[in-house]
């Protein structure tokens, strides 16, 4: 948090007037904290030392993975530093630092680690990825682990595989009233594509697989082709890609489609001979859900188009795109209101404009503070920001015209697109979200 400015002490008036200014000063300080996103707390780093006694490795793995667990993390870092190893945790999206490790135990750890997830022990200077099951109280956890050969050592990312906490409801995701019915809409149709599109961990595959326990049943056969297998649902049957085997998204799909399927997710459309056959797929007869790595919704189309998708197919079989982005969630225990003042106002045009347009002065809205529940940092869990993009016969009639982009957008808009940044206002005037951090996950368009 930004240090709050002392008042310089007054000259001749009484203490109330002083402690008004200094009252004012610290709610100024509050509100520039909120705009720039600066929290309050830092955390204490705790330090495993073997010279207090000898270190079980297989225990000290075990907390480390059990932590995290318990931390709702996605990913453990092991980095290795100069003198220590660095155990740090991505808890909603962003990394914090939990541990660090003598440097005379960092050998010892990582041999651990290869051996579990029958890896080389003796090669040191080449990429190597593998898996570990852990069991933690009768229940399975599946890590895949990723070892970096670095300047210092070797770096070890470990992302959990688990659906343990996690919501597979959309409404619980943050998606609202015509977005929420658009979605329904689409997914209750027999055939065509859902598009879920954004950066890498913006929450794509969560959105998807929400949608897939929904239409899950004894009646349907549900197929996934994914890299990795981050959820497993019961009744969906899963296949894992690899490429050693000669088993990627083009070849798996195909052989999926020899399954008699009836719902097909396919992780992500990479190349074009992945985009024709989950396109054919979904003009026979098949639903078809997957991702795509574009900045927003109606860009989707041209990215197909690119990718050797004729106009009238892509027109003929998307029926849904998904833009998201993952925000941090406010903690609702800590977080604090605010008054935005104009000048706060001011200073927000000058960052983002964009997010300015849509507020306005005496607005009440909320900034993180930091507390013990939310680990000091202020927030707590995520929500998704949408911009959910309905194929209607008009835009379908552009596709097949031609039409550039911005026309297609410019029709979205009217038929009652709602973009990202904007819903990230309305969970911002909701109390669910910060300034800052709609700040940090919408950034602008160059």
């Amino acid at each position: 948090m930004a240090e709050e400015t002392k008042a310089a002490p007054a000259e001749k008036t009484g203490q109330a007037q002083e402690d008004a200014k200094q009252n004012s000063k610290k709610e100024q300080a509050t509100n520039e904290a909120a705009l720039k996103g600066q929290t309050v707390k830092k955390r204490e780093i705790e330090h495993i030392s073997a010279t207090a006694g000898p270190v079980n490795i297989i225990e000290l793995l075990d907390s480390i993975v059990f932590n995290a667990l318990k931390s709702k993390a996605s990913d453990v870092h092991m980095e290795p530093q100069e003198s220590e190893l660095l155990i740090r945790f991505r808890v909603d999206g962003i990394l914090r630092e939990v541990l660090t490790i003598d440097k005379n135990l960092e050998q010892a750890l990582i041999f651990k680690i290869k051996v579990s997830a029958k890896l080389r022990t003796d090669e040191h200077f080449a990429p190597q990825d593998g898996r570990i099951r852990f069991i933690f109280d009768g229940k399975k956890l599946d890590t895949r682990v990723s070892i970096l050969p670095i300047t210092r050592g070797e770096k070890v990312v470990m992302r959990l595989l688990t659906s343990a906490g996690r919501s597979f409801k959309l409404q619980d995701l943050g998606l609202r009233d015509n977005e929420l019915e658009a979605v329904e809409k689409a997914y209750n149709k027999p055939y065509g594509m859902i598009l879920a599109v954004g950066p890498k961990g913006s929450g794509k595959t969560t959105t998807l697989y929400s949608i897939l326990k929904i239409l899950n049943s004894t009646e349907v056969n549900i197929t996934t082709v994914e890299d990795p297998v981050e959820y497993d649902l019961e009744g969906v049957n899963h296949i894992q890609i690899n490429t050693k085997a000669n088993l990627t998204f083009a070849s798996g799909l195909r052989s999926i489609l020899r399954q008699d399927p009836d719902i097909i997710m396919v992780g992500e459309i990479r190349d074009a001979e992945t985009a024709r056959i989950a396109t054919n797929a979904a003009l026979t007869g098949h639903l078809v859900l997957s991702t795509l790595h574009t900045n927003d919704a109606v860009t989707a189309i041209p990215r197909l188009i690119d990718m050797g998708i004729e106009d009238f197919l892509v027109a003929s079989t998307v029926n849904l795109v998904i833009a998201q982005r993952l925000a941090r969630k406010l903690c609702d225990e800590c977080k604090k209101e605010f008054t935005l003042t104009k000048a706060d106002l001011e200073q927000l045009t000058k960052m983002r404009p964009d997010i300015a347009a849509l507020l306005k002065p005496e607005e009440k809205l909320y900034h993180e503070v930091g507390c013990n529940v939310c680990d000091g940092t202020g927030f707590k869990g995520r929500v998704g920001l949408y911009e959910v993009f309905d194929i209607d016969e008009s835009i379908r009639k552009l596709i097949t015209e031609h039409a550039s982009v911005d026309d297609i957008y410019e029709q979205a808009r009217k038929n009652g697109l709602v973009l990202i940044v904007e819903d990230g206002v309305k969970k911002l005037k909701a109390g669910v979200t910060g300034v800052s951090e709609l700040i940090r996950v919408t950034a602008l368009k160059e």
